[in-house]
Formats: structure tokens, C-alpha cells, sequence
């Protein structure tokens, strides 16, 4: 199948212009002139790449009560997503081994209406499953060095990082919180109380951990969801000092306030926490200056039930911001208020984490690559309704929130995303 579209606004890997661009069998053909021959003129709508989400957690299976992929990848489509990466826990195995990953996609085999890669998980004990695993396809392994949540995901302390580090040369991405820096939450219905349990030198001490290992061992490592603007002279200082680092930041540490948290409002409960507006300009700056170089969403939904809605006690509450379907428009509103430009977004949310998990075909308009293509309106306003979004759960601190940028249409290799599922399977050489 082959088809042209235009549009004034294309955004190409050297920034935006007027461009038409020919699908031929699901990937770009080619990017020409705007006064081409077409097929399809967007009008005022920009053409966008798809945007690579590297940090979902789907849940299913084990957990699909919580998320599943049929709405996770339902809801990434309708926010202009076409690609995301699964975290190897709360499912049910967690994906830590090769047999673990086959029972996940098994799960997830017809459900999918964008494209699916897997992470796996570096855990106590596993680290002789790792070279396995990475075989087997995966991005890459997630590992926490706090407690998870989830008791069949257990921490790593440093010198289970180390051995994880020595087992297989591969990216490993950390979820770093140091437990010795955490203080008991107390239950309570003030966000307050909750933010003190969670202070931003735990952050910084188990980023400096993290590089600390990763130096020793020339490993490459990854920080998710950076919280606290703290940490980030520990990450310029490491790049500096030739250490492979990387680092992401989340959609709700950059557009919420933890001081205008409503009392027993656990939808905006997260691990590390939202933090107050002068730390936020901090990690703007992180991304101004590239030492964050991704936005990804961190999605980690549950019921309602699990974010104890019903007493509001933010200690009991699962800490995960539902945000999949939103991350799109709240960076760009945000970003847009800030004098960033839409570019720039593209840069974080498509192209950077492409980049991250070696997806070269993924995140960009250019010939050769998937066409995973966005019609986004980035001008339109709308106010989020829970009810309206295709996660499993319409539980998100968005609710009621205005937001700039509406997604029109969405394609995943060159076919509309409609009623039918599509997506395929990535595995860590796609792409390379």
C-alpha cells in the first residue's frame, strides 16, 4: 500500500517545514516538497512521529485488573503514542526470565494496538538469567533500589547492582530511591505528610550509588523518573566524567504542584513524589540543558480500590500516576508556557527514547523508518474527562485540567489505529 500526506508542519529530524510525505508498506518512502502530488492534505494539522513511550507498566498478566495491554495500548494510540516499552513487574510473573517474557507475550499476543518491546528485571538471585533474557530480546533491566511495591519484585542492594552490572553488557535502567533516606509515612490525608516521607536526598544518594557502581563496572545506566532537581550535578558531574549515564523525567514532575495537592487526593500519589514549583523549574532546566533527555510517562495504574480513594490516606494508597493517554499534551502545554517549542517535545517524547532502546526506525519521519505518524492540532485546547480515556481505570490527577494539543489521528506503520489491533512485538535488535 502506498499513500502521500502533506502538511505545513512536518516534523522532520532537522526541525519542522512544509513537507509531503509517501508511505509505502509501512515505513516512509520519502519526504518531498509540499507542493508535490498527495493524497491527504492535513490542513492545519502537524505531522508528528509517533512517540515512543519506554516506560509502561502494563500489568498483564497476574495483574490485568489493574492495566491490561488491549486498553494500555489503546489509550498510548489515542495520546499519539506508537511504540512503548513494558516494565517487567506488576505482572504476574514479573519478567525476570526467558519463560517469564513468553508467558507476558502470550498474554498480550492480539491485544496490542501499538507496537510492544519488553524490558526485563534484574532482581536478587537472577543475575544468571540476565544474559538468557537479554538473548531473548529484552531493551534492556529494570531494578529498584528501594522497595518496589510488589514482594515478587525485590531490591537490589549494591552489590547485587554489581553482579547485575557484571552478568551481561546491556542498558539498565534504575529506579533509584536510597530506603536508608526514607522516613515512615504516617496515615494521613495531607500530600504534606507524605512528601516528607520521600525527601529528595533519597533520590540524590541512590543516583550517586548508581553511578558510583556503573562507573566501576563501565556499565551503562539509565535513571527513571527523575524527581528531585537535586540529583542532576551528580549526573552532569558522572557524564562529565565519561560515565554512560542517561536520565528521564515524567510528565506529572513537570506540569503538577505538590503544594496545590487537594487533601485525600491519591491520584497524584508517585514514587519518587510530585515536588514543589522551585524544584520543577530545576528539572526544566535538566532538560534545557540535556541532562534529562527523555519525558515518558511511567503510566503505573491500579484500581481504585489500591489508591484507597475512599479514605484518601495517602501512606495506604498505591503510589502510580495513570497519565498514558495525557503525557502529550501536558508537556506541550507546559512546554509551550515555557518557551519551548513543539520540536523540543518531539525531541523528549519520540525521537530521545527511540534513541534510548536503540528503536532507529522509530520516533522520526525519515526514509527507511516505521511510519508511526501523528495528526496533532497543537493549538486546540480540551478538558480532561476521566470517564473519556481508554485506560482500564479513569482514576488520573488530570481530571478537570485544561489541556493545549489534541490528537487527530494516529497511524502504526502506515495503517490507522481504529477498532482492530495491529501492533507487533519488538525485540532489542529491531531497528538497529
Amino acid at each position: 500500500m502506498t499513500f502521500t500526506l502533506r502538511s505545513r508542519q512536518v516534523y522532520l529530524p532537522d526541525g519542522p517545514r512544509p513537507a509531503t510525505v509517501t508511505v509505502h508498506d509501512g515505513r516512509i518512502a520519502a519526504v518531498d516538497a509540499f507542493d508535490g502530488p498527495y493524497d491527504e492534505d492535513l490542513g492545519d494539522l502537524v505531522l508528528l512521529p509517533g512517540l515512543v513511550d519506554t516506560h509502561v507498566h502494563v500489568n498483564e498478566p497476574g495483574r490485568t485488573e489493574w492495566e491490561g495491554f488491549a486498553t494500555a495500548t489503546r489509550a498510548a494510540a489515542a495520546g499519539g503514542v506508537t511504540t512503548i516499552v513494558d516494565m517487567p513487574l506488576n505482572s504476574l510473573p514479573p519478567t525476570t526470565t526467558v519463560a517469564a517474557l513468553r508467558e507476558k507475550q502470550a498474554a498480550a499476543t492480539g491485544q496490542c494496538y501499538v507496537d510492544v518491546g519488553f524490558w526485563g528485571g534484574a532482581v536478587p538471585g537472577n543475575a544468571g538469567d540476565l544474559p538468557a533474557l537479554h538473548d531473548a530480546g529484552v531493551f534492556g533491566f529494570k531494578s529498584f533500589l528501594v522497595d518496589s511495591g510488589v514482594p515478587e519484585f525485590p531490591p537490589l542492594d549494591r552489590a547485587g547492582l554489581a553482579a547485575a552490572f557484571a552478568a551481561v553488557d546491556a542498558l539498565f535502567v534504575v529506579h533509584a530511591e536510597d530506603p536508608a533516606r526514607l522516613r515512615d509515612a504516617t496515615p494521613s490525608r495531607a500530600y504534606a505528610d507524605f512528601l516528607a516521607s520521600r525527601p529528595p536526598e533519597a533520590e540524590v544518594s541512590a543516583v550517586g550509588t548508581a553511578l558510583a557502581v556503573a562507573a566501576a563496572a563501565d556499565a551503562r545506566v539509565h535513571v527513571l523518573h527523575l524527581s528531585a532537581a537535586d540529583a542532576l550535578p551528580l549526573l552532569r558531574r558522572a557524564a562529565a566524567d565519561g560515565v554512560r549515564v542517561t536520565a528521564e523525567t515524567c510528565p506529572h514532575y513537570l506540569t503538577l504542584d505538590a503544594l496545590a495537592v487537594p487533601d485525600g487526593a491519591t491520584e497524584f500519589k508517585c514514587c519518587p513524589p510530585i515536588r514543589d514549583p522551585a524544584n520543577q523549574d530545576g528539572l526544566w532546566a535538566g532538560l534545557a540543558d540535556g541532562t534529562i533527555s527523555i519525558v515518558v510517562s511511567d503510566h503505573s495504574p491500579s484500581t481504585p480500590q489500591l489508591k484507597r480513594r475512599d479514605t484518601g490516606d495517602f501512606a495506604a494508597a498505591w503510589g502510580g500516576i495513570a497519565s498514558l493517554q495525557l503525557g502529550l499534551s501536558a508537556v506541550w502545554s507546559a512546554a509551550q508556557d515555557r518557551g519551548f517549542t513543539l520540536a523540543d517535545v518531539v525531541r523528549w517524547m519520540a525521537r530521545g527514547p527511540a534513541d534510548l532502546v536503540g528503536l532507529r526506525r522509530k520516533g522520526r519521519i525519515t526514509p527507511g523508518a516505521d511510519a508511526d505518524l501523528v495528526a496533532f492540532a497543537p493549538d486546540e485546547s480540551y478538558v480532561v474527562e476521566a470517564a473519556a480515556l481508554h485506560h482500564r481505570h479513569p482514576v488520573t490527577p488530570y481530571a478537570g485540567t485544561e489541556l493545549r494539543g489534541v490528537v487527530h489521528r494516529t497511524w502504526l506503520r502506515g495503517v490507522p489505529v481504529g477498532d482492530t489491533p495491529h501492533g507487533t512485538f519488538l525485540r532489542r535488535e529491531d531497528g538497529r
